[in-house]
């Protein structure tokens, strides 16, 4: 699933540019935004990873650990991978995607699965994506955020739990930056600081105080703005503050919160022991930190050595410095 891991994995190794030689008139007149979200390239799921060359090329590794590029897609800027699809942005900005279409996932308007990337219907000017599972979002030079795909918890932020098969737009909500998605929940952060969130909501990540699932986005209110960066786990969230610190809230059956407890929250609490916190990820049940001096940092389920701790522990309810050199 998607998680923002590849994004700031991308920034923080500092991945080349990933620009096509000539400035289109389209990418000109995106301008930064678009340049901006050329920090994602890299992505994965649990049964997959995409990386995203400088030359515009994306690599897939499947489950057997073959990579291979993906077809017929060339001048890629940025990537996401859900459960079953994976999502290209070109520097044109306009989305393609591949895989499982089941639900629409792919946005083309049809609901036949494709091995080769398809285009997403009646989207241009996007400078991000994201991938949950089985539904996407994205977001346009203007602000505004589109989804598509699976909608049984409102994920889509439409105002409805109806599939849909090609994109629509997010209700209520301009100014966005940028967007994350895992799940079954979403999450938008707007350009004055402030986060929002929609889907399903049953373990309180959607950091509301409440546990109720939406079809349209609410604000986090007890960040109170100041934030710069997100994260979608499969139940929990992340956010980064301008000061450095690092907020949780969701579930936390197995310390992925990093509050020092196992007990989940539904609205945000600092994790303790970190600061100087520039880039977030989440994955299913833990969570990563990179901070501005390097170090990363890993806490929650430890089950398969996730944390990059070693095999000492099975969950951390508190951050874990990486054994990243």
């Amino acid at each position: 699933m998607t998680r923002l891991l590849g994004v700031w994995l991308g920034a923080v190794m500092g991945a080349g540019c990933g620009q096509p030689p000539v400035e289109s008139g389209d990418q000109a007149r995106l301008g930064a935004p678009l340049r901006a979200a050329q920090s994602a390239r890299l992505a994965g799921s649990e049964t997959r990873s995409l990386a995203l060359r400088p030359n515009g090329i994306v690599w897939g590794t499947d489950f057997n650990s073959n990579s291979t590029p993906v077809p017929e897609l060339i001048g890629a800027v940025a990537v996401a991978d859900g459960e079953a699809h994976s999502l290209a942005l070109r520097y044109d900005g306009t989305v393609w995607s591949w895989g499982s279409n089941g639900y629409g996932a792919l946005g083309d308007g049809t609901l036949i699965d494709s091995a080769v990337p398809v285009r997403a219907q009646g989207l241009d000017g996007v400078v991000a994506v994201a991938a949950g599972s089985f539904y996407s979002l994205a977001v346009r030079y203007d602000g505004t955020v589109w989804a598509w795909g699976y909608n049984a918890y409102g994920q889509l932020g439409d105002g409805t739990t109806n599939e849909r098969f090609v994109p629509v737009r997010v209700q209520g909500l301009d100014g966005v930056v940028a967007v994350a998605a895992n799940y079954s929940h979403s999450l938008a952060l707007r350009s004055d600081g402030s986060v929002w969130a929609w889907g399903d909501n049953s373990r309180g990540q959607l950091g509301d105080g409440t546990t109720s699932s939406r079809s349209v986005p609410v604000p986090v209110p007890w960040l109170n703005g100041g934030v710069v960066a997100v994260a979608a786990g499969v139940s929990h969230s992340l956010a980064v503050r301008s000061d450095g610190s690092a907020w949780a809230w969701g579930a936390n059956y197995r310390g992925q919160l990093g509050d020092g407890t196992t007990s989940s929250r539904s609205v945000p609490g600092r994790v303790q022991g970190l600061s100087g916190v520039v880039a977030v990820g989440a994955g299913f049940n833990h969570s990563l930190a990179v901070s501005s001096d390097g170090t990363a940092w890993a806490w929650g389920d430890n089950s398969y050595g996730q944390l990059g701790v070693g095999g000492a522990t099975s969950y951390s309810t508190t951050a874990l410095p990486s054994s990243l050199y």
